[in-house]
């Protein structure tokens, strides 16, 4: 994550597209809270992370490893919630096709890993970053579009672009226009 409103952006959003895939209340909560510690790799490698520009293959095998630090890191954390927590932080890069970090589909995975990838993406293409502009929304639904059945399900797309259509909690979260 980039900064703090990011992170809030994405465990907003994870949350809420919960709801609408019909996780209960409680476990959309459970959710945004395991979501907003995705990341937590990230910060035993800042320099790399905050790198302007592309990174060279040695970085970029360097960063895959946040994904294995953060569940480490969340070792402590007992029962479902640290499960759930520790599994999206090392799965949260798989894709579909395989083509992930690690090589794992992502739909031998829990739906609550591609719940959080498809926003993890969705909301990191919304934000600046040092090495990216900020996307439109319109640009950011393109693009999440066109990983259909290789990023993501192809049911999770139609469903999370909906959302993005539709919904006025993530016009506000991104500060759009009305929905």
């Amino acid at each position: 994550m980039n900064n703090i409103n990011e992170e809030r952006a994405l465990s907003r959003l994870v949350e809420i597209f919960a709801l609408e895939r019909g996780y209960s209340p409680a476990a959309a909560r459970q959710l945004r809270t395991a979501a907003a510690l995705h990341d937590i790799g990230k910060q035993k490698m800042s320099g790399i992370i905050n790198k302007p520009g592309v990174l060279n293959t040695r970085e970029f095998e360097i960063v895959k490893t946040h994904t294995t630090l953060g569940a480490d890191m969340l070792i402590g954390i007992q029962g479902e919630l640290g499960d759930m927590a520790r599994t999206i932080c090392r799965y949260h890069h798989e894709w579909r096709n395989g083509y992930g970090y690690w090589g794992i589909r992502s739909g031998e995975l829990p739906e609550y890993v591609e719940i959080v990838s498809i926003c993890d993406v969705y909301t990191a293409l919304r934000y600046e970053r040092i090495y990216k502009p900020k996307w439109s929304r319109e640009d950011a639904v393109k693009y999440i579009k066109k990983q259909a059945d290789t990023q993501f399900s192809h049911e999770l797309v139609n469903d999370f672009v909906l959302l993005i259509q539709t919904d006025s909690r993530v016009s506000a979260i991104f500060m759009d226009k009305a929905a």
